[in-house]
């Protein structure tokens, strides 16, 4: 099978969207973190009305999903872009995370748990999405190096078809996104977390640290 190039379809959208010159259409814009977002949005404000949706029930402990909402919502104001994005908390609710990760603990990380967290989020969204009824939805999360972006866009596709809503593709780590995710960072002083956000991820960062 030949492997799909995300960043060639999303080129295309845009592009079509350019040629339109009609009104922007509405994009939920699923956001993990502050350093993720940072070269998504800069990258989609000029054709997409924005809502940013922030849920992440992956997160451990409460303090550090406090402390990225907060980043977030610091970039968003400080990049410029508050008038512009319009910002949704979703609900903070853990135990729907590790409903989901039950027998899965002891899996590494990018298997099986992983692709379940991405489908619980981007669920959320394409819920969220249809509700408020946008033109499309995504997420940050193709942004990532260590982020399968076949797994996301096809349960990004699958929900499109559930929920009736046009998924947007990605790859964002491509035209040098993931560096530029990291040149905004440092620019704005974002906070960078050294493990995706789950307990664990967070175990096997400090194992990781650890071996050397």
């Amino acid at each position: 099978m030949d492997k799909i190039n995300y960043q060639k379809k999303l080129n295309k959208i845009l592009l079509d969207l350019e040629k339109s010159k009609g009104e922007k259409p509405s994009l939920l814009l699923h956001a993990c973190c502050a350093p993720c977002s940072s070269y998504v949005l800069e990258y989609l404000h000029d054709y997409f009305h924005l809502l940013v949706y922030y849920y992440n029930p992956n997160i451990s402990p409460e303090d550090e999903y406090q402390k990225r909402l907060k980043e977030i919502m610091r970039f968003v104001k400080e990049a410029g872009y508050g008038q512009e994005i319009t910002f949704i908390e979703g609900p903070y609710d853990p135990e729907r995370f590790f409903s989901m990760a039950r027998g899965r603990e002891d899996l590494p990380e990018g298997g099986e748990r992983c692709y379940l967290c991405y489908e619980l989020r981007m669920r959320q969204a394409a819920e969220k999405a249809a509700e408020v009824h946008a033109d499309y939805f995504t997420t940050t999360l193709s942004i990532s190096p260590h982020k399968n972006a076949a797994w996301i866009n096809e349960i990004g596709e699958r929900l499109s078809r559930e929920y009736g809503v046009p998924h947007l593709p990605s790859d964002f780590k491509k035209k040098s996104g993931y560096l530029r995710s990291i040149e905004l960072s440092h620019k704005y002083g974002l906070y960078r977390q050294n493990y995706c956000g789950c307990v664990f991820s967070k175990a096997a960062a400090e194992k990781q640290i650890r071996s050397f």
